[in-house]
């Protein structure tokens, strides 16, 4: 295992005598809500939030990826539900948020707002970010607005929505590692459009006839649930592509990515990087992701000196591979041990 401090490299030695293996870490049990709610937002949305664990526990906001991906009832179970009071919510446009799929008033803006207006509903003073992927993205552009509202990030997969990582994914790089699976993404749009497959893909996907959109959209979210994992995982790849997940998802990608996050400049989630001081953070990385490559999280904790990077040697992008859950889980419980915070409104 690869541990990274402020620009350092440490690495864990064991004892050659005695050796001891210490247990990955799984998933905590699986637990239902106490508390599922909807609040209204800007521009006719209502978000799908609730909250599970110890209601008066440390605070956390579960920010899922995507964008468009929706939460999922496993995700409650990274965090000890005895000591963390776990939120969850729909970004707008997926999940149990509606309206469905819609893009209108649906920026990047928007979900830091609403994030904000979470923590308002909930009378919460400040609150740890959990967030893996785009989910990664939208804990660091809050963070950057509302220092003072967040106690701890915990992230996984880095993605700063930069240019380069785009082309990355969606037009020549990850292409390299999996050819067959990306001859699939890229033939689907006519040759004179694949100078630009992100521009060919929203506009199939914000096309009136939802016969296209939904096509494009299934093989849109293939190509995300092939390359996540070190192994395919066909189970994954049945899910994304059922009608209620597909079309959310990719239309609401597309129209974030086409729009390069809707942020004002190139980079400036790492531009802004210095705004997170004072906030302690871990960043857990894949070795072998293949959609966020491990570039991004060194650069982000280069930037970020609070910051403590755990390059996982055997996993790729999901969050559900044993290495990436062991290292998230010893994450939160270690700041759920740690000092007590104010945190309540």
């Amino acid at each position: 295992m690869l541990v990274l401090r402020k620009g350092a490299i440490t690495q864990r030695i064991i004892p050659r005598k005695r050796c001891y293996v210490a247990p990955v870490r799984g998933l905590y049990p699986a637990i239902d809500p106490f508390d599922e709610r909807r609040i209204s937002v800007s521009g006719a949305h209502q978000l799908y939030v609730e909250q599970s664990g110890n209601p008066e526990g440390r605070p956390v906001l579960f920010v899922h990826g995507g964008p468009g991906g929706g939460t999922d009832p496993v995700q409650r179970r990274f965090f000890d539900p005895e000591r963390y009071r776990i939120i969850l919510f729909d970004q707008r446009g997926c999940g149990k948020s509606t309206p469905y799929a819609s893009l209108e008033h649906n920026t990047t803006h928007h979900l830091v707002s609403d994030m904000e207006a979470i923590r308002r509903e909930l009378a919460i003073e400040r609150f740890q970010l959990f967030g893996g992927s785009w989910g990664s993205s939208l804990s660091l552009a809050y963070a950057q607005a509302y220092p003072e509202r967040v106690t701890e990030l915990v992230l996984r997969g880095i993605f700063l929505v930069r240019r380069e990582e785009i082309r990355w994914f969606y037009q020549e790089g990850t292409s390299r590692l999996f050819p067959e699976a990306f001859a699939t993404f890229r033939d689907h749009v006519a040759e004179d459009e694949r100078a630009d497959l992100v521009a060919a893909y929203h506009r199939r996907l914000t096309s009136p006839d939802p016969e296209v959109r939904l096509a494009a959209a299934r093989i849109w979210s293939v190509w995300e649930a092939t390359t996540s994992r070190l192994q395919v995982d066909k189970g994954v790849i049945e899910r994304v592509t059922r009608d209620d997940f597909a079309e959310a998802f990719a239309r609401i990608e597309a129209h974030y990515f086409v729009n390069e996050g809707f942020f004002a400049r190139d980079g400036q989630l790492l531009h802004n990087a210095h705004r997170l001081k004072g906030i302690p953070g871990v960043i857990v990385q894949g070795r072998y992701d293949a959609i966020c490559p491990p570039v991004s999280a060194y650069e982000l904790h280069q930037a970020w000196p609070d910051s403590e990077l755990t390059i996982v040697p055997d996993a790729g992008h999901s969050s559900y591979e044993p290495g990436i859950v062991h290292e998230l889980i010893r994450a939160t419980d270690r700041f759920a041990s740690s000092r007590a915070q104010d945190t309540r409104g």
